[in-house]
């Protein structure tokens, strides 16, 4: 009778985390990391069909990198994990650290049972009503949950990529800058001369804080092409100037108005027509330039 190969634990446990890792590495990187307005995406993926950025739950996404249809089945059953929670309890109860936990009960259980473990790396975020309260959860292939903060980067170069975002990255960055420099961190991750990757190559999301409720929004065209140039963010609205003076309200009787111009009088200026202006409603801030948000 031939006795069975002998592996030990150790050896076995260690072939199957190298085994995921060259698969991990293989796939392009994905950058998450937190701005003032809320959490952003960003991966070069030049598909407009297979994505690695999800929307999973009101205000959670998810990104991966890895084989594609391992981590896309890890997605869909997040997404019916969290409807199946959010009917039975309430949309509240859907956090993404029950998304994670789950997650990670999934990841270890094939990582210890099956012969092959899933060769995927994903994050699980929620954005908060407050910058305090966001959430970034990192998920390896066996399992392992880490809690990350301010941004993490996952996939092929993830070291040194990570190294180039902690150099730039700060809690009050605006969106555009923060995508910039992920792209950045993008584009430098190969060890040769940083090259510069077009918005068409990229695929962008963000989860925005001031969204009334679903806060997933993709960001792709001309609108991406924007925030992606340097210094084109729209400027605050800022009150508008009032010329000194001001124009005369209509119906206001005014010093010198044709009368006195008939008679070739000049006492008239355009100073006492104004007055000084206090009666005038201030001039704030438009606010028909603001435009709703729309859902993905």
């Amino acid at each position: 009778m031939n006795m069975p190969f002998y592996v030990s634990p150790e050896q076995l446990m260690k072939d199957r985390a190298d085994f995921a890792r060259k698969g991990i590495a293989r796939g392009r990187s994905v950058v998450v990391l937190a701005y003032a307005g809320g959490i952003a995406f960003a991966t070069e993926n030049p598909s407009r069909a297979l994505h690695k950025i999800s929307e999973i739950y009101d205000r959670i996404g998810f990104a991966a990198v890895g084989k594609y249809n391992e981590f896309e089945n890890l997605r869909v059953a997040g997404v019916r994990y969290a409807d199946m929670r959010g009917y039975s309890y309430d949309r509240s109860d859907v956090t993404a650290r029950g998304l994670a936990n789950a997650y990670a009960q999934t990841l270890g259980t094939v990582f210890i049972t099956e012969s092959k473990p899933l060769e995927v790396e994903i994050v699980v975020a929620e954005v908060g009503a407050e910058p305090a309260d966001d959430q970034i959860y990192r998920l390896t292939y066996d399992g392992t949950v880490a809690d990350e903060h301010g941004f993490v980067v996952m996939g092929g170069q993830a070291e040194q990529l990570g190294r180039k975002v902690k150099e730039g990255w700060r809690a009050d960055l605006s969106l555009g800058e923060a995508l910039r420099l992920a792209v950045a961190a993008l584009g430098s991750g190969d060890g040769a001369a940083p090259r510069t990757i077009e918005a068409t190559q990229l695929e962008v999301a963000v989860l925005e804080r001031d969204r009334p409720r679903r806060a997933f929004r993709r960001l792709n065209g001309q609108v991406l092409a924007d925030l992606l140039a340097e210094g084109t963010e729209p400027p605050a609205a800022d009150a508008k100037p009032v010329p000194e003076g001001g124009p005369p309200e209509p119906g206001t009787p005014v010093e010198g108005a044709p009368e006195a111009a008939a008679e070739g009088t000049s006492e008239g200026t355009a100073e006492d027509a104004g007055g000084s202006g206090d009666d005038k409603p201030d001039a704030g801030p438009d606010s028909s330039g603001t435009s709703p948000g729309t859902d993905h």
